[in-house]
């Protein structure tokens, strides 16, 4: 039977370009792509290889270098040119139903109802007539936590229906 090394130890890289201001972190070095080198058949076998794979070659690189291209420019406006065609295209539907899609738009008031229907749901309080409550103490606590945060963080700039 083989040993097996159990390597527990990981890196943590923080990849964040901006500070917790917004400012344009100068200690992150500006990435360029640079040009994917074939991987040979048979790795190489002799010491110095070893090293350099263990020293420098962790996982976390192996997955960065198999990761795709970000999307270009003209990608991102293909994307958003498909997402406001799609969204208009839903309006068309539910205008076809007999319904206003203003009925349908997110206000802040529907965030808030939508939270707490969440933690409704997560502390068993509200159920499917065909389903026993569920309960997800954690899961409410959090959502708690987030209408909390939301109300901490919005007081004094509310309209007075919000």
């Amino acid at each position: 039977m083989a040993d097996k090394k159990n390597d527990s130890g990981f890196t943590v890289t923080d990849r964040r370009l901006f500070t917790p201001d917004g400012d344009l972190r100068s200690d992150v070095p500006e990435e360029t792509e640079a040009p994917k080198q074939a991987i040979p058949a048979a790795p190489p076998k002799d010491a110095s290889a070893e090293k350099a794979s263990k020293a420098g070659d962790s996982d976390a690189a192996k997955s960065e270098r198999d990761m795709p291209p970000p999307p270009t420019a003209a990608e991102q406006q293909a994307q958003a040119d498909a997402y406001r065609e799609s969204s208009r295209d839903l309006d068309k539907e539910v205008e076809l139903s007999g319904h206003s899609a203003k009925d349908f738009e997110i206000t802040f008031e529907r965030f808030l109802a939508s939270l707490y229907m969440t933690a409704m749901l997560q502390l068993g309080l509200m159920r499917q007539r065909t389903e026993d409550p569920r309960v997800d103490i954690v899961g409410a606590r959090q959502t708690i936590d987030t209408l909390s945060l939301i109300g901490e963080k919005t007081k004094g700039n509310l309209t007075p229906v919000e």
